[in-house]
């Protein structure tokens, strides 16, 4: 940050003499106040507050010290004079141990910036850090405390040197930062308070030394309002602080609500704890308000107030629970603002959080750091120094005693040390970084960052000359503003830390939800968030399925998968909880019936939702596609191989023995075959479909009808050898080839009238398949496909039966016996096909027909030409025409 050298002096000489007029009117103010002390001890000339010393203080040394004033401990206070200012001032303590990390998260944070050489080389930060004790008084005691080292007052005389004091960070509450601010600001010393104030209390903190680490409330109005509404939660209780800020939000919801058409049962104000006069005001709450609380209509309640305000609301539900001997659950929906927090006292740890499962509350936002954990971790009593929070933190939040010195260690329920901070329920303590520790941490940066720019400043360097001691004694606390409010830096989490125009931090609120368990522990879940720097229709977010809310019905609602069943006897609100029937699915709770899915979609598992189909078809590149296209390619190959054999031997005999041209006419109707199988693969298209199952049945046909043919030949060439015999005539190419074109005409005639009366098309069966869609083609005509399937088993039946009658005739080139083997096979496989096929579905049922069509015509393939094959090859002497004559002989 660049400062013009001239106008810099001057603003420097002008905040010098204004913070020495302070000093000197603050001192005046403590000698008036402190006169009837100094006259009523005349004799020692002095009047000092050594008698009464702070008993809670955590102080770690260093070049500049950041100051804190936290709320942690609760104490009830006796009214004192002057006269009596040296009787003891304090009860027994009650902490709010959960507090205890609001310290904690300081010192991490000093510690961080000091191990980190980028922020503040050769310097080290240190901390002071006092309670405020919940109460006017020992706040502005300890903020005075703050400014010197030796906790002495001495009117008119500066008794030891001020501390090297450059900001302060605190207080949770605005009544406690404003305390603060009325000291501070006369040393015009940086103020960082953490907590959320009410917009009523701008006006008081418009100050240029007065910093919020914490959003504008008024955001969390407009999100409350909306949260209702997308409930529609119309009629709502609402239980304020018995305050000024209580009173401020009732008078600006309250209209804001009814333009929203929501209305208030009953407004109930509470008193804090630390304001509680005696036990009457105890049993006047619970008198006077806990009972119709309870028996309203209203089940959705607004709290407005602190973290102990919501102490007191705890004690009051707690006790008036017992008064009126009540078991009656007070489950209901709460929902609250950022300034609360859920926190008991030490006292209450036996306390659980019952009364707020499901509650629906704004949080400052906070980012999860894991070394801050493992800094809790390490957190024991013997290791500690200068932590005078940490004794009673550790007694009241592990129930245990230190022993005195005097003492036996091993009393009972004495304190080891060794106790565990994460074995603590999270309303004692949490070892999450909370929202309001995590302002203090962003606060400590910020005053580290700052404190960077002023020492690599050229203008800082110019007006403080000397050694590194006199350079850090030359800085003052009012040279932090100008560079504090134009702060921007990112943290160790990478989020940007920056300064509106009205000194508050940007950023908004993150929208949680409380889920409670028996172990007196809980879990924040995050559920939405209020942005109010997003675009518009972004500002306020919630995640409705992650939100966990209390119930009141007569039995837990059905589970999506479930469906309601009536019990018998029982009123109609009271049900038992049935699984959805199969290929059914309950999307939502408490569904009176089941519902189907598209057809496109089928039930998940636990049947509550509906999930896509896959199209389902035998693909070339599954391995079973793949291996089926391997086979009929590798049975292509071996028929050409063998019609080449049989064209380079075609003089021989046992090519001529049976029609050689009938047997080119099988080899080619069989190479078809092998080849129209690929016709199956693939995503079935519109002519694939019309052309593959006839192209099968005529090419089929012609197989066999060429196989029948070879049978009729060998039968009629052994009849007509036979002296007389009148089949001479039958004896011949014409015969065997009328028979071929006759019984392929009678299948392509078949064929014909189905793709003229009903053709096979493409279609999607989400029918048959649960998770599949199946890409098939539809037959068309069912009759028509189981016609052409039948002729094609008579004309292999009537094969099988002409070959077993001609397997025995005596010729050396009889191909009956090999023929009848071959129809065997062929007419079985066809025969498993029918019920295979109908039993399979899907890609699968398609496998099936082509590995129907590869096995038969395999069969047809290796039965008859494979002896011949043989000879031919490898027993060329019995391919002679010797051979045939000597046999039919």
């Amino acid at each position: 940050m660049k400062l013009d050298s001239r106008q810099a002096d001057a603003t420097k000489e002008k905040l010098h003499s204004e913070a020495t007029v302070a000093v000197q009117m603050l001192r005046l103010l403590v000698l008036l106040l402190l006169l009837p002390c100094i006259a009523h001890k005349a004799d020692t000339m002095k009047c000092t507050m050594e008698e009464v010393p702070i008993p809670h203080e955590w102080y770690q040394p260093g070049d500049i010290l950041i100051g804190g004033i936290t709320s942690q401990v609760i104490y009830h206070f006796h009214e004192l004079s002057f006269e009596d200012f040296s009787q003891e001032l304090f009860d027994v303590p009650h902490m709010v141990t959960k507090f205890y990390q609001h310290s904690l998260a300081l010192a991490f944070a000093v510690n961080e910036i000091n191990t980190d050489p980028t922020i503040l080389r050769n310097v080290t930060l240190g901390f002071h850090i006092y309670d405020s004790y919940y109460d006017d008084k020992m706040t502005y005691r300890t903020t005075l405390d703050l400014l010197f080292k030796s906790h002495r007052y001495v009117p008119n005389y500066e008794c030891d040197t001020q501390k090297n004091l450059m900001a302060v960070i605190g207080g949770l509450s605005s009544d406690i930062s404003f305390h603060m601010a009325a000291i501070l600001g006369h040393y015009k010393i940086p103020q960082l308070t953490y907590g959320s104030f009410s917009p009523a209390d701008g006006d008081k903190t418009k100050s240029s030394f007065f910093y919020h680490m914490v959003p504008n409330e008024t955001y969390q109005y407009s999100g409350l309002v909306w949260i209702l509404q997308h409930f529609r939660w119309t009629w709502v209780g609402l239980f304020i602080v018995s305050d000024d800020s209580g009173e401020h939000f009732m008078q600006a919801m309250e209209p804001l609500l009814s333009q929203y058409g929501i209305c208030l049962a009953f407004v109930e104000r509470i008193l804090n704890r630390a304001h509680w006069q005696d036990l009457f005001d105890i049993v006047t709450f619970v008198s006077d308000s806990y009972r119709p609380f309870l028996n309203s209509k209203a089940t959705t309640f607004i709290l407005y107030g602190e973290s102990r305000t919501v102490v007191a609301l705890i004690t009051f539900m707690f006790l008036g629970n017992l008064k009126l001997n009540e078991n009656t659950s007070l489950r209901r929906v709460w929902i609250m603002t950022a300034q609360a927090d859920f926190a008991l006292t030490g006292f209450q740890k036996t306390w659980g959080l019952e009364f707020f499962q499901g509650a629906i509350f704004f949080s400052i936002h906070s980012q999860e750091l894991l070394q801050f954990q493992t800094f809790l971790r390490n957190i024991k009593p013997y290791r500690t120094q200068g932590d005078g929070f940490l004794k009673d933190f550790w007694e009241q939040a592990f129930d245990c005693t230190f022993p005195n010195s005097q003492e036996m260690s091993m009393v009972e329920g004495a304190c080891t040390g060794e106790e565990k901070l994460d074995s603590l329920p999270g309303p004692v303590f949490e070892m999450h970084m909370t929202g309001h520790s995590y302002s203090i941490y962003n606060a400590a940066y910020a005053i580290g960052h700052a404190l960077h720019v002023m020492y690599s400043s050229k203008f800082i360097l110019r007006t403080m000359a000397g050694s590194k001691r006199n350079s850090i004694q030359s800085l003052q606390p009012w040279q932090l503003h100008p560079v504090l409010q134009g702060i921007s830096f990112n943290n160790s989490v990478r989020e940007t830390v920056y300064f509106n125009d009205n000194m508050e931090m940007g950023g908004g609120f993150d929208v949680m939800n409380l889920v409670t368990f028996p172990n007196k522990s809980f879990h924040r879940l995050k559920v939405g968030k209020v942005d109010p720097d997003a675009s518009e229709g972004k500002k306020m977010i919630i995640y409705e399925d992650m939100i966990v809310l209390p119930i009141s019905v007569c039995n837990d609602y059905c589970q999506p998968g479930y469906q309601k069943k009536k019990k018998e006897g029982e009123k109609f609100c009271c049900y038992d909880c049935t699984p959805c029937p199969a290929g059914k699915i309950a999307n939502c709770t408490d569904m009176e019936d089941c519902i189907k899915c598209p057809e496109d979609q089928y039930p998940s598992k636990n049947q509550d939702q509906c999930l896509l189909k896959t199209i389902s078809f035998l693909s070339y590149r599954e391995p079973l596609g793949t291996t089926l296209m391997t086979v009929a390619v590798s049975f292509s190959l071996i028929t050409v191989l063998v019609l080449g054999i049989f064209i380079k031997h075609r003089d021989t005999p046992i090519v001529k023995a049976n029609n050689s041209d009938i047997t080119y006419v099988l080899l080619l109707s069989l190479l078809l075959c092998f080849v129209s199988s690929l016709l199956f693969l693939g995503q079935p298209r519109k002519v694939i479909c019309f052309v593959r199952q006839s192209a099968f049945g005529i090419i089929f046909s012609v197989a066999v009808s060429s196989v029948l043919a070879k049978t009729v030949t060998v039968v009629v060439a052994f009849m007509a050898v036979k002296p007389g015999s009148s089949m001479r005539k039958w004896v011949g190419k014409r015969p065997a080839n009328s028979i071929i074109l006759l019984f392929s005409l009678i299948q392509a005639s078949i064929c014909t009238v189905w793709l003229a009366a009903s053709p096979p098309f493409p279609n999607l069966d989400m029918q048959s398949l649960k998770r599949e869609i199946v890409a098939e083609c539809n037959e068309g005509s069912s009759i028509m496909f189981y016609s052409v399937l039948g002729y094609l088993g008579l004309l292999s039946f009537i094969s099988l039966t002409v070959a077993f009658l001609a397997r025995k005739l005596p010729d050396s080139f009889n191909e009956a016996k090999f023929i009848t083997f071959s129809m065997l096979i062929f007419c079985s496989v066809w025969l498993c096909f029918v019920p295979t096929y109908l039993s399979t579905k899907g890609k699968y049922m398609v496998a099936v027909e082509i590995f129907s069509i590869l096995a038969s015509s395999a069969g047809l393939l290796g039965c008859i030409f494979s002896p011949k094959c043989y000879i031919i090859v490898f027993r060329p002497e019995l391919n002679k025409r010797e051979q045939t004559i000597g046999r039919m002989k």
